[in-house]
């Protein structure tokens, strides 16, 4: 559903896009035979100010697409009863594995992919149903020698059901066409928290057509009823895996019950070294006098960027302590925060800087209040404090390369990777 590639191409949400950008990304850089299937958003993701008394407010902007190529190849899925058209996009610029995007032709149909994860009735069935079914349409066509399907969360398992329906189509029986699709199938489990973990009513799925012309028996054997996605995406795999050691335990417990669920192991995220390492790290290396002068260098460059930004004036001499990811309850970016006895002495002291980013989803209200508390908070120290709004991949990799401590107070076990520490 999402590729972070760049802040100037805002074609993602949060980790799970950068993550899935990093991974084309490495792809390109070891000659790896991948492909990426995605979705063209009309108006992307947000950028996201700073409003009256600290609430973050939402300002969307069409995205750009001089990045585009049109490859000429049209898909065709039927939703709600209507023949959808996608056009099929290239992305070009950036040192990427080839990366496709399918986008409706049609105005009347652009309500599909008009925003991500739109919270509009229908909308997020539509979007997997393009990016699930349409996407593996457009592979048939694009790159017919592609052998392995790899489900990136729940989002594109109704590719899995398209395959499935494929080999019926040719003669084989539901278990015949179930078991050959799941030897093409890998499929991986992200967050463990419940909005990370779709369910939809099965009803709404056959009333849009989600099913591939799989019956309801053979959608509840996948999906149960309702249909829950991550199941699905364990039952259509050979394979699965979650995204560090320690949510590979929790995945495991959680997803105990489901029957006939792929293997479960673990495999740790890592990162794309060359969009996240500053460029000078590799030569200081080999002398920590050198790697020291660097990183005070770096956290310069940091501090002027906030001054630009903001009009605070950072010390470089102090340590400094930073948060920068989406802001989710469960992340606890006011964590903190929240002994203001014992932590503003040390602000006002000037033994202690933080510097925050982050941004909160525009539909959850309760990321705005993870938000704004944090703007009230350092306002009480504005000298020794900052928020940098509008947090993109830019401003992360400002973060994550300069800053002295990266602070994360996650609550475990519920984000994947961060806590996880193996």
């Amino acid at each position: 559903m999402e590729f972070g590639l760049h802040e100037e191409f805002p074609s993602y949400a949060g980790g799970l896009g950068v993550l899935a950008g990093d991974f084309i990304k490495a792809a390109h850089d070891l000659g790896a035979p991948v492909v990426g299937v995605g979705l063209r958003w009309a108006e992307g993701y947000t950028v996201q100010r700073i409003g009256p008394g600290g609430h973050p407010v939402d300002e969307w902007h069409e995205d750009r697409s001089d990045l585009l190529e049109d490859v000429g190849v049209r898909v065709r899925v039927r939703v709600r009863r209507r023949t959808v058209e996608c056009r099929v996009w290239r992305v070009g610029r950036y040192p990427i594995v080839p990366l496709i995007l399918l986008e409706p032709v049609a105005p009347q149909d652009r309500w599909i992919t008009r925003r991500l994860y739109d919270t509009q009735p229908d909308a997020r069935i539509a979007q997997e149903m393009l990016l699930g079914i349409g996407g593996v349409r457009a592979l048939r066509l694009l790159y017919p020698l592609v052998r392995l399907h790899h489900f990136n969360e729940g989002h594109a398992v109704f590719g899995g059901l398209e395959l499935i329906a494929g080999r019926m189509e040719d003669g084989a029986t539901f278990e015949e066409a179930w078991r050959d699709a799941r030897e093409t199938i890998v499929f991986t489990t992200h967050t463990p928290v419940p909005a990370g973990n779709e369910v939809h009513s099965l009803a709404d799925l056959l009333r849009l057509g989600a099913g591939s012309e799989l019956v309801a028996g053979e959608l509840r054997r996948i999906g149960g009823d309702p249909f829950n996605m991550t199941a699905a995406g364990l039952r259509l795999a050979r394979r699965a895996n979650a995204v560090a050691q320690l949510h590979g335990e929790t995945a495991r417990r959680m997803w105990a019950e489901v029957e006939d669920a792929a293997p479960l192991m673990a495999i740790t995220n890592g990162v794309h070294v060359g969009t996240w390492q500053d460029p000078r790290v590799p030569g200081a290396l080999a002398d920590d006098a050198a790697l020291l002068a660097l990183h005070q260098t770096m956290k310069v460059e940091l501090f002027t960027e906030i001054e630009r930004r903001t009009g605070v004036r950072l010390d470089p001499s102090v340590l400094t302590v930073g948060f920068a990811r989406r802001a989710a309850t469960y992340k606890r970016p006011d964590l903190v925060l929240r002994d203001p006895e014992r932590l503003t002495p040390w602000l006002e002291g000037r033994r202690l800087q933080l510097v925050f980013g982050g941004r909160a989803h525009p539909a959850e209200s309760a990321g705005d209040a993870i938000v704004a508390h944090p703007v009230k908070s350092l306002a009480q120290c504005p000298k020794a404090t900052v928020f940098l709004d509008n947090y993109d991949m830019g401003v992360a990799r400002l973060r994550t390369r300069t800053g002295d401590v990266c602070l994360n107070t996650s609550r475990r076990p519920t984000y994947a990777s961060g806590p996880s520490g193996r």
